[in-house]
C-alpha cells in the first residue's frame, strides 16, 4: 500500500500558496521531451523468493574476476588492491554512530572519521582545508567553477582545456548553463597535453578560472607549474582535477605548486569500481577561500571538561544557518567512502603509497614498450605519463577490443567515443594489479 501523507486538500492549498493550477507545472522548466507522457514500462512485482531468483540470474551476467578478465581500462575510474583491512575496519561498531553529524554528543565516531579524512587529503593535495568529501570528482569540478565565479565577480569566463575528462566538462557545462559563467574549451597540442600557445591566447582579465587535469585524460603530465603561472599572471584561479589519486604519490601536490582548488574522485583510495561506484568528491582549498568552499567541514574541538572533541564547524549548505545564502545545494557527503580511503591510506602510510604510485608507473612504462613492439600498435603521444596511456591501431578499435574481450582482456578506452580525430586510438590504464601475463596477454591478443 502506497503512503501519501497529503491529502488531496493539503496539494490544492501549497499549489494555491504558490501560484500554480497543478503538480504538472512544477515541472515546466523541465524541457517536454524530457518528461515522461506514460507510465514507465516495467514487470509486474514479484515475490521475494522469485525476486531473489531474478537478481542472481542478472548478476551472473556480469563478467568478473571470476573469469580472469584482465582490466587496462582506467578513464577515471581505476581498478586498485583494496586490502582485506579496509573494509574489516569499516565494520567496526565505534563508526556506527549516528548518520547526520550535526549532534555532535551522538556523532563522534562519525565527527572523527570525517576529521581524519579531511586531514589526510590536505596533506595529499598541499592545501589547507579539505571539505568533508562530496559526491564525485565530476560534481566537486564544478562545484570548484561555481566558487571560482564567486571569487572572481565581473569574471564571467572559465577555461577548461580539451585533455580534462570529457564527462567532468559534460557535467560542469550543465552546472553553469544557468550560472552568469560560460565555458570555453582550449586545444591540445601534439604531445597529447593543453597547447600553452592556444591557453595564453585565451586569458585574459575576463577569465575567473582555468581548469586543469592532472595526469589529464590522454594520461599525460601537464606542466602544472607553467600554467599556474600563467593563470596567476591574468589574475584567475587554478583549479586541479586529480581523478587518479594514486599519482599524488609521485607527483608534486598540487596545492604546494599553487593550485588555488584541487578536486578530484577518491574512489580509488579504498573503495573500488562496485560496476561504477559511489564515487568520493575530493575538495581542497586555502583557508582564506574555506567559507566560499561548498560541503561542510569538521573541527577538533575540546568540551566542557577538556577533553577532546569533534564537531561540524562550517557547513554551508542551504538546509543550515546560510539558508539563501548557500553557496551549494550539496546535501550529503560520501562518508562510508571517505572513511575507506582514510583507513586506506593509514594503512599504506607515507612510503608505502609512494612505493604503490612507483609501481604503476614501472608497469605502465613496460607495458607501453610491450604493445609498442606489436606490429601496427604505436604510441600516439609522447609526453610523459603516469599509469595511462594512448596507443594508436592500424586495426578497426572496436573489431581489436572484441577479440581481446574473448581473450579475456579488458583493452582500454576507444578514445573515438569523444574524440572523432583519435577514432583509431586506445587509452590504456596499467595498475599494481596488472602483472605481466595480462600484459602478455594483451599483447598477443592485439597481435592475433
Amino acid at each position: 500500500m502506497r503512503y501519501i501523507p497529503h491529502t488531496k486538500e493539503d496539494i490544492r492549498g501549497m499549489l494555491g500558496a504558490i501560484g500554480i493550477r497543478d503538480v504538472d507545472e512544477l515541472f515546466n522548466t523541465i524541457p517536454s521531451e524530457y518528461r515522461l507522457s506514460s507510465a514507465l514500462n516495467l514487470p509486474d512485482g514479484l515475490d521475494e523468493p522469485t525476486l531473489i531468483i531474478e537478481l542472481q540470474k542478472m548478476a551472473q551476467a556480469n563478467r568478473g574476476s571470476a573469469d580472469n578478465m584482465a582490466l587496462f581500462l582506467g578513464a577515471g575510474a581505476y581498478h586498485h588492491h583494496i586490502p582485506a583491512a579496509v573494509d574489516q575496519l569499516l565494520l567496526r561498531g565505534e563508526f556506527f554512530t549516528a548518520y547526520t553529524p550535526y549532534q555532535p554528543e551522538a556523532s563522534q565516531g562519525t565527527l572523527q572519521a570525517i576529521f581524519e579524512y579531511q586531514s589526510i587529503m590536505a596533506a595529499l593535495t598541499g592545501c589547507e582545508v579539505v571539505n568533508a568529501s562530496m559526491y564525485d570528482g565530476a560534481t566537486a569540478t564544478a562545484e570548484a567553477l561555481l566558487m571560482a565565479g564567486r571569487l572572481k565577480k565581473k569574471r564571467p569566463r572559465c577555461l577548461l582545456p580539451r585533455t580534462v575528462h570529457p564527462e567532468v566538462r559534460d557535467v560542469c557545462a550543465t552546472y553553469l548553463s544557468d550560472a552568469d559563467l560560460v565555458i570555453e574549451q582550449v586545444a591540445y597540442g601534439e604531445f597529447g597535453q593543453t597547447d600553452l600557445d592556444a591557453l595564453a591566447g585565451s586569458l585574459s582579465d575576463d577569465v575567473a578560472a582555468v581548469v586543469i587535469q592532472q595526469p589529464n585524460f590522454f594520461g599525460c603530465l601537464e606542466d602544472l607549474p607553467k600554467i599556474i603561472e600563467m593563470t596567476h599572471q591574468a589574475g584567475a584561479l587554478l583549479i586541479a582535477v586529480v581523478l587518479e589519486p594514486v599519482s599524488l604519490g609521485l607527483l608534486e601536490a598540487p596545492g604546494v605548486i599553487g593550485a588555488d582548488i584541487v578536486t578530484g574522485e577518491a574512489m580509488g583510495l579504498g573503495t573500488g569500481l562496485n560496476f561504477g561506484g559511489p564515487g568520493l568528491g575530493l575538495f581542497a582549498t586555502s583557508m582564506k577561500n574555506a567559507w566560499h568552499m561548498p560541503g561542510r567541514l569538521v573541527g577538533q574541538t575540546t568540551d566542557q571538561d577538556g577533553k577532546r572533541g569533534f564537531v561540524l564547524t562550517m557547513s554551508t549548505r542551504e538546509q543550515h544557518i546560510r539558508r539563501a545564502r548557500a553557496t551549494s545545494n550539496i546535501c550529503t557527503n560520501e562518508g562510508l567512502c571517505a572513511l575507506a580511503a582514510a583507513i586506506y591510506l593509514s594503512l599504506m602510510g607515507e612510503g608505502g603509497f609512494k612505493k604503490l604510485a612507483g609501481i604503476n608507473a614501472a608497469n605502465a612504462q613496460e607495458t607501453r614498450k610491450r604493445l609498442g613492439r606489436v606490429k601496427g600498435v604505436e604510441p600516439r603521444f609522447d609526453a610523459p605519463f603516469f599509469n595511462e596511456f594512448v596507443v594508436k591501431l592500424n586495426q578497426d578499435v572496436d573489431q581489436a577490443l572484441d577479440k581481446l574481450k574473448a581473450r579475456g582482456v579488458l583493452g582500454g578506452l576507444p578514445l573515438g567515443r569523444y574524440y572523432p580525430e583519435l577514432a583509431d586510438c586506445l587509452l590504456v590504464c596499467v595498475t599494481e594489479t596488472n602483472n605481466s601475463e595480462q600484459v602478455d596477454r594483451f599483447a598477443s591478443g592485439l597481435e592475433g
